[in-house]
């Protein structure tokens, strides 16, 4: 199990990386238009498989109102900074989102009050996650520093690679600490806090452009912030979406991933993080 387990990373590994440079380093035109459209689908698809679990606590949401409600918000952002519409084109499709979200109880079949909370409830929660978070990714392109958000998603990589060699080889002992993950352990926690706090410092040396001109002594505290935090909302992010699953009765979101399971289980982590790293770096680093 474990050598089929770490063939299947191993896989994803050399394949999604070099997928994830050439998309943010090499196909940079129109701010990222490709990893924008990209990330839109991987939102979409993610909100497809959240409205499934939905369905098991009896939310029923249309797979085309799933589709949608996961795009808009990351639509919005890149019709603003891809194709320079107006500013006031993302809130103008984020609010008809949360209108049709509020306003679609009224079609709905079943006149039960039940119903039609619980369909205004999963189409504000569709447009939310993975959608709203979804948003920061694409934001990023503001910086106009591909490296930049490149540092983001491997930070995830190394952090959900290094949580899982940890809690694999070191985690026997340590879990069940959180009950909605029986199978996550404390070294498993440990080592994907280190896979991201290493990337970020290794960066500081590597590629210091990407922390500006700040003295060396404070880009490496900075970095270790940075690493930190990510890390810490790209593990919050997963135990969010593993609760989601426990409570659904599902394992996995889909079957699309070879070893993960369906796209919601390979963005929960980075879509968590997005915000979280988009905050730190306008702190820390864009001063």
């Amino acid at each position: 199990m474990f050598m089929k387990k770490l063939i299947e990373r191993l896989l994803i590994f050399f394949i999604g990386l070099p997928a994830v440079v050439v998309l943010v380093l090499f196909l940079p035109y129109l701010h990222n238009l490709a990893m924008n459209i990209v990330s839109i689908l991987l939102s979409a698809i993610g909100a497809v498989e959240f409205s499934s679990m939905l369905e098991k606590k009896n939310i029923r949401i249309s797979k085309i109102e799933s589709f949608l409600f996961g795009a808009l918000a990351p639509l919005a952002i890149t019709l603003n900074i891809s194709l320079s519409l107006p500013d006031w084109i993302v809130p103008v499709l984020i609010m008809s989102g949360a209108g049709w979200a509020l306003l679609s109880g009224i079609f709905t079949r079943n006149t039960e009050i039940d119903a039609v909370i619980n369909k205004v409830i999963g189409g504000f929660a569709l447009l939310i996650y993975p959608g709203f978070f979804m948003f920061w990714v694409i934001k990023m392109n503001l910086w106009g520093n591909n490296f930049a958000i490149l540092l983001f998603l491997i930070i995830i990589i190394a952090s959900d690679s290094l949580a899982w060699l940890f809690g694999t080889l070191f985690g026997e002992k340590n879990r069940g600490i959180i009950a909605v993950s029986p199978n996550k352990s404390i070294a498993g926690f440990i080592g994907g806090i280190l896979g991201s706090i290493i990337v970020s410092i290794c960066t500081v040396f590597i590629f210091p452009g990407i922390f500006y001109d700040a003295p060396e002594s404070a880009l490496l505290l900075r970095a270790i912030i940075l690493g930190f935090f990510t890390g810490i909302a790209g593990i919050a992010g997963d135990l969010a979406e593993s609760a989601i699953k426990r409570s659904c009765d599902f394992k996995d979101s889909g079957n699309l991933m070879l070893g993960r399971g369906g796209i919601l289980d390979s963005i929960d982590s980075i879509v968590v993080a997005a915000p979280v790293f988009y905050m730190l770096y306008k702190l820390l680093i864009i001063v």
